[in-house]
C-alpha cells in the first residue's frame, strides 16, 4: 500500500488517472480565445460566437489587450491575467505573434492549442521559422497543437464548436478529418441539407504537431465514433498513421479519399524497380497494409460509412442480383465485374427453390430477374432463398417502378431481411414514387442507392475492404531465418563497396548478397580474361552465358554486355572480346573489369521481378510482378511495404495477373507458391535489415514447378557519405531482434526469450490449454472459458502486434516439436499519455521459478527505452504473488479507499 504524501511532487504522477493528451482539444474544461474580436466578419468574432452559442459545458475567456468585454463577455488582457488556468487556447492572432502566445501558454501550463492563424510555412522560409519557434515552445510546455492554418475543431456530441465555420454540425457517429478547411465547410453545408451527423469534425491544417495517427488513435477509442472518414492531401508521419490505422481499422472502418494523384516519378533510376514505383501507388499499398479503404469520390466516402455501419462485411466478392427488370441487372453486372467482383453461381438447391414459385419466364440464373409484375411477396421469397445460398457473399435488390410495381409495400416486406448475416443493399430506381420505400429500407438498415451500378461499385469496395482486413490477421506460416551470419556477411560486402566509393554492386556481389539470405541464385564465376572465361565454361559445361562484370554499369543489356547460349570455347572467347570492344566504342572501356560465366539456364518457367526501392514518405517499398526485358512495358506489378510474412507475401502475389499463370494454366503444373512466398519473406528481411541498400531488384527471377532461381540481380547503395542513422525509419516497425535473449529459471532450466510473432498463434493455443482455472482467474480478474481465449480473432490480435505500439515477450522452452511457450509478458503504450501498461501470464508448472520477476524487469527496461514516464497495471487484490513481484521491482501498490474494490493498481515511476 502506498504511503506517499500528497505533498510529494511525484504524488500526482503516481495517483492521477492518465488523461489523453488530446482531451484538451476535444473536451476542454475551459477555453481562451486569443484574438477575440467584435469586428463583424472577423475570424475572432465568429469563433467566439460559435463557442458561446453552442454550450459545451466549459468556461470561455476572450483575450483582448484593450477591450473590457467582447460580445458582452468579460475580456482579459492576457492569458496570465485569467483567474484560473485554462486547458485550451484557440489562437487567431497574426502569425508573427503566435510564438509569443504559445510561449505564454507553455509557461502557464495550458494543455492544448488550436492555431487558426495562417502565414506559416505556406508563405516561405520566414513562415517556416515561425512554425519551428511555435513547435519548440509547445514541446517545452508538453502541449498539443492543432494547426496552424486550419478551420478548427467541432465536437457535436458535446456542443464544442472551436471553428470559424458558419454552422454547427449535427451530432452523429461519423468522424470527419480533413486537411482542407474549405472542403469541410462545403461538407458541413451539404450535411445540414442531408441531415448527416458527426461525432467529430476536425480540420488538420499544416499538422505541425497533431497528425493523422494522433486523431485516429483518439477517435478509435471514442464511444461516439463508429467510422472515421479522411480527406488527405499529405500523410505526414507515415509510421504513426499506419500504426494507428492498423489497430483501429479492425473495429472501426477508416475510409480515405486522397487528393493529388500524380504520374509516377519520371526521374531516371538505376534499377527497374526504381522506375516502376510511384508515390500514389505506394500510398494505395500503404492503405491496404493498414486496412484502410481508399475511395475515389466524396460521395463514396459517405456511402461506405453508411454501408459499413449498417451491414456486415462480405466474406468474398460474389454478389447475387435480384431485379424486376433486365437492363438494370446488366448495368450492375458490368460495374461489378469491372471492379473485380463476381456474380454468384446459384446452387442447384437455390435454382430448384426459385423454380418452385417464380414464373416460368424468370431468368434462371444470376441476375435473378423476377419480372416486371413482381409482387412484394415474390421479392421477399426470392431474397430469402437467394440469401441462404452459400455461394453468395452479398445481395443487391433492384426495383424499377413499373405500372404493377409497389415500391413502398415491397420495401416494407423486405425489412426482416436487413440482417441475413451477409450484406444486403438496394437500388430503388426513380424519384418521388420510390422515396417512401427508400426511407423504409434505410431506416431498417438496408442502404439504398439511386442507380444499380453505384450499388455494385459500393459492394466492390466492401469485399475489398474485407480482403484487406483479413490479410492483417490471417495466421502466416513461419518462414525460415537466413542461415549462418547472413546479416554480418552482407554488411561486410556493403561496407567494402562503400569504402571504395561505390554505390552499385556488381552482379557477382549482388548474387552473393542474395545467397546470404537464402535466395537461390544461378552458379556464377568471375573471369578477368577470355582464357579464364573459357576455363570456367569448360568446368561448368556448355552451353553457358557470359555477362559483363562491371561495378559502374548497371544495365548490362543496354551496352551489349550479355551473350547467351554459348556452346564452345570459341564462342566464349568471341563473346568476351565482343563485350570489351563494344564498351570501347561507347567510350566506356574503363568500365570493363572482366566477365561472369554461368550455365545457360533453360527458360522453361516464368520470368518474374522482385525488387525494392525508396519512397519519400514510406521508405523501402517492395515490388513483385512479371519480369524480363519487357518489364516496363507490361507493368504487371504489385507493391507492398516490408516486412512481409507468408500471408502478406501471398496477397502481394495475388494482386498481379501473372499469379493466375503461376497457379497452373492450360495443363501446365503450378509453381511452388509456398516456396515463392518464403522467398519474398526473406527478400523483405534483407530490405529491412540492410538499410544502406537504396534499390535492389532480381530480374528475372525464374520460377517453375521444379525451382526458383535468381538469374540476374542489381543492387544500388546509398552514397558513402550517407549514414544509416540519418535514414528515415521504416514505415512499419520490423521484428525487434534486439530483445531476443536467454534466461535461466531457479531450477536451472534455460529458456529462450523473444518477442511474439504472428506465427505463434498455434503455440498460444497450446499455452492456454495448459493453464489452470486459478491462473486464468488471477490474470483476467474473472473466469474466461478456453474457447473464448483461443478464438482466432482474439489470438491474432495478441500475436500479430505492432511493435511500435506494444511488445509481448514470450519465454519458450525447447521441445522436439519446435518449442513450447511457457510465459507471456506484454507492455502496451497508452497512447495520448506517457504511460505504459503491463500484463503477464505464466504457465502453472513454471510459476515460482523467478520467471515473473525476470519478464517484468525486462519490460521495465523496454519502458525506459521507450521514454515512458510510468508503467501501470491493474491487479486483483487477492493476487499477492503478482504484487510481490511488482514490489520487488520498485512498483507501488495503490489501494482504493472503497473497501468493496477488488482491484489494486501497481505503479512504477521511471527515472
Amino acid at each position: 500500500m502506498s504511503t506517499r504524501s500528497p505533498l510529494d511532487p511525484s504524488y500526482d504522477l503516481l495517483h492521477q488517472q492518465a488523461r489523453h493528451s488530446l482531451d484538451a482539444l476535444f473536451s476542454p474544461r475551459s477555453v481562451a480565445v486569443v484574438g477575440a474580436s467584435e469586428r463583424p466578419g472577423s475570424v475572432g468574432r465568429t469563433l467566439l460566437w460559435n463557442l458561446i452559442r453552442s454550450p459545451f459545458g466549459g468556461t470561455v475567456y476572450p483575450i483582448h489587450p484593450k477591450r473590457p468585454n467582447v460580445l458582452g463577455i468579460r475580456a482579459w488582457p492576457s492569458l496570465s491575467a485569467l483567474p484560473e488556468p485554462v486547458e485550451l487556447a484557440v489562437v487567431v492572432t497574426p502569425a508573427p505573434t503566435v510564438p509569443a502566445v504559445i510561449r505564454e501558454c507553455a509557461d502557464l501550463g495550458v494543455k492544448g492549442a488550436i492555431i487558426l492563424s495562417a502565414g506559416f510555412k505556406e508563405t516561405g522560409p520566414e513562415g517556416l521559422r515561425l512554425e519551428q519557434d511555435v513547435l519548440r515552445e509547445a514541446r517545452r510546455g508538453r502541449m498539443r497543437l492543432l494547426g496552424p492554418n486550419c478551420l478548427g475543431l467541432m465536437r457535436p456530441t458535446t456542443g464544442l464548436n472551436a471553428t470559424f465555420a458558419g454552422a454547427m454540425a449535427r451530432p452523429g457517429n461519423v468522424a470527419l478529418i480533413s486537411q482542407s478547411g474549405a472542403l469541410l465547410t462545403a461538407i458541413l453545408d451539404w450535411s445540414q441539407r442531408e441531415t448527416v451527423g458527426f461525432s467529430a469534425f476536425v480540420s488538420l491544417g499544416s499538422m505541425l504537431d497533431v497528425g493523422w495517427g494522433d486523431l485516429i488513435d483518439y477517435l478509435g477509442n471514442d464511444p461516439h465514433t463508429r467510422s472515421i472518414l479522411l480527406y488527405m492531401e499529405s500523410i505526414g508521419d507515415a509510421r504513426a498513421f499506419l500504426s494507428a490505422a492498423r489497430e483501429v481499422a479492425l473495429h472501426k472502418p477508416i475510409i480515405v479519399i486522397k487528393a493529388g494523384r500524380t504520374e509516377q516519378a519520371a526521374q531516371a533510376a538505376a534499377t527497374h524497380t526504381g522506375t516502376l514505383t510511384g508515390s500514389d501507388e505506394v500510398l494505395t499499398a500503404a492503405f491496404r497494409r493498414a486496412g484502410v479503404l481508399r475511395v475515389d469520390s466524396i460521395s463514396d466516402l459517405f456511402y461506405m460509412a453508411e454501408v459499413l455501419a449498417k451491414q456486415p462485411r462480405p466474406e468474398g466478392r460474389r454478389l447475387t442480383l435480384v431485379t424486376n427488370a433486365g437492363a438494370p441487372g446488366v448495368l450492375a453486372t458490368d460495374a461489378l465485374v469491372a471492379g473485380g467482383g463476381e456474380l454468384a453461381k446459384l446452387s442447384d438447391t437455390t435454382l430448384g427453390a426459385l423454380n418452385s414459385f417464380l414464373p416460368p419466364q424468370w431468368s434462371h440464373g444470376n441476375p435473378v430477374d423476377i419480372l416486371g409484375d413482381a409482387t412484394p411477396e415474390r421479392y421477399a421469397k426470392t431474397l430469402e432463398v437467394a440469401g441462404a445460398d452459400e455461394n453468395s457473399d452479398g445481395l443487391l435488390v433492384i426495383l424499377t417502378p413499373q405500372d404493377m410495381t409497389e415500391p413502398t409495400q415491397t420495401a416494407d416486406r423486405l425489412k426482416p431481411y436487413a440482417k441475413l448475416g451477409k450484406p444486403v443493399i438496394a437500388s430503388w430506381m426513380g424519384g418521388s414514387e420510390v422515396a417512401a420505400g427508400e426511407r423504409i429500407l434505410n431506416d431498417a438498415g438496408i442502404p439504398t442507392f439511386g442507380y444499380p451500378d453505384t450499388a455494385a461499385r459500393i459492394f466492390n469496395y466492401m469485399w475489398r475492404y474485407s480482403y484487406y482486413l483479413s490479410a492483417l490477421y490471417e495466421t502466416p506460416t513461419l518462414a525460415e531465418e537466413p542461415t549462418g551470419n547472413a546479416r554480418e556477411r552482407t554488411r561486410q560486402l556493403i561496407d567494402a563497396a562503400r569504402a571504395q566509393g561505390r554505390t552499385v554492386l556488381s552482379e557477382y556481389e549482388s548474387k552473393q548478397l542474395l545467397a546470404a539470405y537464402g535466395i537461390p541464385t544461378v552458379e556464377t564465376h568471375l573471369a578477368a580474361t577470355a582464357d579464364e572465361a573459357v576455363a570456367r565454361a569448360e568446368a561448368l559445361g556448355y552451353p553457358v552465358v557470359v555477362k559483363l562484370h562491371s561495378r559502374s554499369i548497371t544495365h548490362k543489356t543496354d551496352v551489349g554486355g550479355v551473350r547467351l547460349n554459348l556452346g564452345s570455347a570459341a564462342a566464349v572467347r568471341e563473346a568476351v572480346e565482343g563485350i570489351r570492344a563494344r564498351l570501347g566504342e561507347l567510350g566506356k572501356a574503363d568500365s570493363f573489369e572482366g566477365v561472369t560465366v554461368q550455365p545457360m539456364v533453360r527458360l522453361d518457367g516464368y520470368e518474374l521481378i522482385v525488387g525494392s526501392s525508396l519512397d519519400a514518405q514510406f521508405g523501402p517499398v517492395l515490388l513483385f510482378g512479371s519480369g524480363g526485358v519487357l518489364v516496363e512495358v507490361f507493368q504487371d506489378r504489385a507493391l507492398g511495404l516490408p516486412p512481409l510474412n507468408t500471408t502478406l507475401a501471398r496477397r502481394l502475389m495475388e494482386r498481379t495477373r501473372i499469379h493466375e499463370a503461376l497457379k497452373g494454366v492450360r495443363g501446365r503444373p503450378p509453381v511452388d507458391l509456398s516456396a515463392l512466398e518464403h522467398l519474398l519473406v526473406r527478400f523483405s528481411q534483407l530490405v529491412v535489415e540492410q538499410r544502406l541498400i537504396r534499390e535492389v531488384d532480381i530480374n528475372p527471377l525464374l520460377v517453375s514447378p521444379e525451382r526458383l532461381l535468381a538469374l540476374d540481380a542489381r543492387v544500388v547503395l546509398h552514397a558513402p557519405e550517407v549514414k544509416e542513422s540519418e535514414l528515415p525509419p521504416l514505415a512499419i516497425q520490423p521484428y525487434p531482434h534486439q530483445y531476443e535473449g536467454r534466461l535461466r529459471t531457479r531450477n536451472g532450466e534455460e529458456l529462450h526469450l523473444r518477442p511474439i510473432r504472428p506465427e505463434d498463434e498455434p503455440k498460444m493455443v497450446a499455452f492456454h490449454r495448459a493453464l489452470s482455472e486459478q491462473s486464468v482467474f488471477m490474470r483476467y480478474a474473472g473466469m474466461m472459458r478456453l474457447d473464448q481465449r483461443v478464438t482466432h480473432e482474439r489470438l491474432a490480435r495478441i500475436c500479430f502486434i505492432d511493435y511500435a505500439r506494444e511488445l509481448a515477450l514470450v519465454a519458450e522452452k525447447s521441445t522436439p516439436e519446435g518449442g513450447e511457450i511457457v510465459a507471456v509478458g506484454r507492455l502496451t503504450r497508452l497512447h495520448g499519455t506517457e504511460d505504459g501498461e503491463f500484463a503477464m501470464l505464466i504457465s502453472d508448472p513454471m510459476q515460482c521459478q523467478g520467471l515473473g520477476t525476470e519478464l517484468l524487469g525486462r519490460l521495465v527496461d523496454i519502458g525506459r527505452e521507450w521514454g515512458l514516464a510510468r508503467i501501470v497495471a491493474d491487479i486483483l487484490a487477492r493476487n499477492t504473488p503478482m504484487q510481490r513481484v511488482c514490489r520487488k521491482l520498485g512498483f507501488e501498490i495503490l489501494r482504493s479507499e472503497d473497501p468493496q474494490e477488488d482491484m489494486v493498481k501497481a505503479v512504477k515511476v521511471l527515472g
